[in-house]
């Protein structure tokens, strides 16, 4: 009787249906490729709002969650491929940095030329940095590289005296698959930009070079006038 009175008072488990189950896990399974193949095909960071529109939820709780599931699912894999979460909850599936120089020859977005890479590197190489300054070291053409890289969201402007202080967004760094950290930023910068900004320190070289022996032309000029 005892035996018969313990195993009454033991609370009794709620079990599923097995189709019922199998159906949610389904579901689950649907979700989590359809969240996928969004991240995969917009190509930038998309934000908690535009996911929720694509699963047809209104719970931020819920795709957030799932999210998460895609996140622990791609850091198990150990692939290529890796889905971050960003500020503002936005999040973005995207190469891994360390394959980006790998890869970027092959990379279907608005390529920049040679001259406005050079300049792109250069401003988030040295961020913040004066306009004036930029201008200095690329030339007066960099007025058109900073017109087209503001234009393409991949750097901002601020008022700084006189001048302009330039600095990239946040845009450039999804863009590029980089880090918000300076630190870290700029280290990975050397891996994407490394020709760039070789190319760029040899032309700093060379211009500084030939100023320097126009400068003493120059007083050698003024100084025989001066005697004659």
């Amino acid at each position: 009787m005892e035996k018969a009175n313990k195993k009454s008072s033991e609370p009794t488990k709620t079990v599923l249906p097995e189709t019922e189950v199998t159906q949610e896990n389904v579901r689950k399974v649907h979700l989590l490729r359809l969240l996928e193949a969004a991240l995969y095909v917009a190509g930038r960071p998309l934000d908690i709002n535009e996911l929720c529109q694509v699963v047809g939820s209104r719970s931020k709780k819920r795709v957030m969650s799932y999210i998460e599931m895609l996140i622990e699912q791609y850091t198990t894999r150990n692939s290529a491929m890796e889905i971050l979460a960003l500020k503002e909850e936005r999040y973005v599936l995207q190469v891994k940095a360390e394959f980006t120089p790998l890869i970027k020859k092959l990379v279907n977005r608005p390529l920049l030329s040679s001259g406005p890479l050079k300049t792109l590197s250069y401003i988030a190489y040295r961020q913040p940095i004066t306009q004036k300054r930029v201008i200095q070291v690329r030339g007066q053409h960099a007025y058109a590289h900073i017109k087209m890289l503001k234009e393409m969201g991949l750097i901002t402007t601020e008022r700084s005296g006189r001048s302009l202080a330039l600095k990239t967004t946040d845009y450039f760094a999804d863009y590029f698959g980089l880090t918000q950290d300076l630190t870290v930023l700029k280290r990975d910068l050397r891996k994407i930009f490394g020709d760039a900004i070789k190319e760029d320190a040899l032309d700093r070289q060379q211009t500084g070079a030939a100023q320097e022996k126009q400068e003493i032309q120059e007083a050698q000029e003024l100084q025989e006038n001066q005697e004659n």
